[in-house]
């Protein structure tokens, strides 16, 4: 990957006495760093090491490359906490077997709803905050 795509891989990695013990693979593609792919030793933990290297090494990585952005990927409500505001994604698949596609669109029939809540419930915090800290409106709609 690295012969291929060069200065678009960034490879984020923690040590322990001189020992490889988890890693995060990020990419970049135009403004912005896409995090993708995160791993460590079974034997190693060390608290919030996972939300260091992928998200505030990443975000320190994108602002020295002068990037606008970083993309966390998809899922995981831990990451509005830390300042990653949900998008929509979409993709396209064709699932052969009748059962497991009914499954996945009741499934995402729920999802899509609970979606909807979050994002309500995500901008009525966002205006909350705002007021907190005397933002006008204006400044809301530049927070995403």
């Amino acid at each position: 990957m690295g012969e291929k795509m060069g200065d678009h891989v960034l490879l984020i990695v923690a040590e322990e006495e001189e020992k490889l013990v988890a890693g995060a693979l990020n990419l970049i593609g135009g403004d912005t760093l896409f995090g993708r792919l995160w791993g460590c030793l079974p034997q190693a933990y060390f608290p919030n090491l996972h939300f260091e290297a992928c998200y505030y090494q990443a975000i320190e990585a994108a602002i020295e490359l002068n990037l606008s952005k970083v993309e966390a990927g998809a899922q995981g409500e831990h990451k509005i906490q830390r300042g990653y505001l949900p998008v929509t994604t979409y993709s396209c698949h064709y699932i052969l077997n009748d059962g497991f596609r009914k499954a996945i669109e009741d499934f995402l029939v729920r999802e899509t709803d609970q979606e909807r809540l979050d994002d309500a419930s995500i901008k009525a915090n966002k205006i909350i905050l705002c007021r907190q800290r005397g933002l006008t409106m204006r400044a809301l709609k530049s927070l995403g």
